[in-house]
């Protein structure tokens, strides 16, 4: 990924009243077509999609269109933004000497840093309808110069362990196939970003099969198939193994067990990301004349091996989508509740639906958009007017396109709010970003031309709202590291990055993952986007104490968001002491039933149960055992102590919120007041604090004070307990 926006990207255009459309008392944008290219090469194309991204790292917007679609062979478009400074939100078009020549009917352009240099690469989804071709990699060279290299980055098309036949392979690199969108994450986890391409099949018929493929690290792209097999056309059979997916191919399935799935919808759209909350990036498929479909990716209950479910009977409520046209849908948090929602374009007939999320991936129909029955081709998310939710803009090509404004909490309505005259009939695809630099955000749509002397160019809406952007982003979700030993691999760690702004605008914040050993000084390692609201960064694998750690994001505004610390232990020898009493359902179960995470005490207040963990030794002699509590109330006190017996058995008795093991005559070693973000810890000094000899086992426990609204109304609670037998 490149290097975040500069701070000369939040520098205000200037533009001349004259040339822009009236402002009306209620109007948030208008039609700029003063800055955008005016001829027929440059504008008056069929354009079926736009990106933004900053081509030539000058730390400004461009874009780039893919043209073509269903109507001609004709050549994708690059509009390079002449800031910073004056020219900030001017554009021109660079196509002719930046682009290779290329003549192609595309329906998607993604810009990514496949070959991890820094700088930003396109990869072209092209269909075969008319002309057979490939869809095609484009390099960045530097500068935003690009070069075609479809015949290089695909690797092993058509060869073993490839799904696709021998008889779908190009001579020019690439695979016949229907593509309409191209995604990209990193779906297995090892750093690098992997391609979901989408396919709809020959006249949209459905039998051609979506596919995974893989990054090498490199920038070189190979099927993804664990399944072996391989088609005998371009079709894929009843009955036939689901390639990347587990269970036999069924289409329409209805199936969530892993016995069938459905790769082969006539899927138009892709939308990435982590929909169940366990860090890795899941896949929603939109359809055309079929239900849109959901998977979710399994390599974190896979033990890091890669796989995916069919899980959209399950996981979606009945009639989650009806009729066809169900071209296209986007996620993101509408309700700021830390989760992706969806919006369904066209889902329920051609009325456009929001579904929420319930936090686990499951989802239910919140409400339908007023006035959305017309044949919408695509809709994104903007906060047009900065006060921190989503705002959707709705891309129609079948009447003027439409603004709805988030009424924010607590009911997450959206109110119809007037666009322009002017905004496209013809709208194929909407993408948002702050094109001039005054700190709100701008919207350029794709749009078919009808003719060549001026109606259906792709347009420039312009924000003028002036409201700045002052929200942070958020960071609701952190992964837990496990407890390790100090070794040679890095310790991985996502979270998920929120912002009052699209996905692909979110992706180019500056995070960091910070990080302390034993309560030393904050270092930091860079993280980036692994696609849809992750990033990932990598821990040192060589730490050696107790680690904790946290994500701090800044967007192109500077305003900042941190998330709540986590922490584990990284020591030679393992951690000491073994952890029981647990509160994770697999003991006796909590008092209101709080279940904690596993290897947790009983959930408190914040949502996590409280987690003690020892370093050092449970040498006597040594006398260097430290205990760490992680995941507790905020700022709250709290009192580590030692018991001599069980009490409860290793199961435990109710106490307070929580459950308690350590029992017999017990010791109180030290108070303790926990941190901002929930951590303490302390010395079991010997003899000093409690006597005890080698040989003896003895029972550690944290009990501490809770915040409000506590699971049962105690006010305390305690960790899990650790049992330490100790040695000369």
């Amino acid at each position: 990924m490149r290097q975040p926006l500069p701070s000369s990207h939040a520098l205000c255009a200037i533009l001349p009243l004259t040339l822009l459309a009236p402002i009306g008392a209620a109007q948030s944008f208008v039609l700029n077509t003063a800055d955008t290219p005016v001829s027929a090469g440059g504008n008056f194309s069929d354009s079926e999609n736009v990106d933004f991204g900053d081509v030539d790292n000058d730390g400004d917007w461009d874009a780039v269109f893919a043209d073509g679609g269903d109507s001609s062979l004709d050549q994708n478009r690059l509009w390079i933004n002449q800031g910073p400074g004056a020219g900030l939100g001017t554009f021109q078009d660079q196509t002719i000497t930046q682009l290779p020549s290329v003549n192609d009917q595309s329906r998607d352009v993604e810009f990514v840093d496949f070959d991890g240099d820094s700088d930003l690469d396109l990869y072209i989804a092209n269909h075969s309808s008319f002309v057979a071709q490939p869809c095609r990699w484009w390099q960045n060279t530097g500068g935003g110069f690009y070069v075609d290299e479809t015949s290089a980055r695909w690797i092993n098309i058509a060869g073993s362990g490839s799904s696709i036949a021998p008889s779908q392979l190009l001579g020019e690199g690439g695979f016949i196939d229907f593509s309409g969108d191209g995604d990209f994450a990193d779906l297995d986890n090892d750093g690098d970003m992997d391609l979901f391409h989408s396919s709809y099949g020959g006249a949209y018929d459905g039998r051609t099969p979506s596919r995974v493929f893989l990054n090498d690290g490199a920038g070189f792209f190979s099927e993804f198939n664990p399944s072996g097999f391989q088609l005998a056309g371009e079709e894929i059979l009843a009955g036939g193994p689901g390639l990347w997916c587990e269970g036999s191919q069924q289409h329409n399935t209805t199936n969530s067990s892993g016995a069938q799935c459905d790769i082969a919808s006539d899927a138009i759209d892709i939308d990435l990301g982590d929909i169940d909350g366990d860090f890795d990036v899941d896949i929603l498929l939109g359809s055309r004349s079929n239900l849109p479909r959901l998977f979710v990716n399994r390599e974190a209950e896979n033990g890091g091996v890669l796989a995916f479910r069919d899980v959209t009977n399950s996981h979606f409520p009945s009639g989650h989508a009806v009729g066809g046209g169900n071209y296209e849908q986007e996620m993101g948090d509408l309700d700021g509740d830390g989760d992706l929602d969806i919006l369904g374009v066209n889902w329920f007939g051609w009325t456009d639906a929001l579904l929420l999320n319930s936090g686990s991936g499951h989802f239910d129909h919140h409400m339908t958009l007023p006035g959305s029955q017309d044949d919408d081709e695509e809709a994104d998310f903007i906060d047009y007017d900065n006060d921190g939710d989503l705002d959707i803009y709705v891309a129609n090509f079948s009447g003027v396109d439409r603004l709805y404004r988030n009424t924010g909490a607590p009911a997450y309505d959206f109110k119809l709010k007037p666009l322009p005259e002017g905004t496209s009939a013809t709208s194929r695809d909407v993408d948002v970003c702050d094109v001039d630099g005054d700190g709100d955000y701008d919207a350029f749509t794709a749009s078919k031309a009808l003719t060549t002397t001026g109606e259906g160019p792709n347009l420039y809406v312009e924000n003028v709202t002036g409201t700045p952007d002052t929200h942070g982003p958020y960071i609701p979700n952190l992964e837990q590291a496990p407890n390790r030993e100090p070794g040679s691999e890095p310790t991985v760690i996502r979270a998920q990055v929120y912002d009052n702004a699209p996905y692909y605008i979110t992706w180019y914040n500056e995070t960091t993952l910070n990080y302390t050993v034993d309560g030393g000084p904050t270092s930091a390692v860079p993280m980036t986007s692994s696609g849809g609201q992750i990033f990932r960064g990598e821990l040192p694998g060589m730490l050696n104490g107790h680690i904790m750690y946290w994500v701090s994001s800044e967007d192109e505004y500077g305003n900042q968001g941190s998330s709540s610390p986590r922490s584990f232990n990284s020591t030679s020898g393992g951690t000491t002491g073994l952890a029981f009493c647990l509160g994770d359902g697999s003991g006796n179960p909590c008092p209101c039933l709080n279940q904690g995470g596993a290897g947790e005490g009983c959930a408190n207040g914040t949502g996590s149960g409280g987690l003690l963990s020892g370093t050092g030794s449970s040498s006597v002699s040594a006398g260097d055992l430290k205990l760490w509590g992680s995941r507790l109330a905020p700022s709250t006190p709290g009192v580590y102590f030692e018991g001599v017996a069980l009490v409860g058995g290793a199961l435990g008795v109710n106490f307070g919120d929580g459950l308690r093991c350590a029992g017999g005559q017990l010791i109180r070693i030290q108070p303790r007041i926990a941190d901002g973000g929930g951590n303490s810890n302390t010395n079991v000094n010997i003899p000093q604090k409690t006597a005890v000899s080698a040989g003896e086992t003895r029972y550690y426990q944290l009990m501490y004070r809770d915040v409000a609204g506590t699971p049962c109304g105690t006010g305390f609670n305690v960790t899990q307990a650790l049992e330490i037998t100790w040695t000369p």
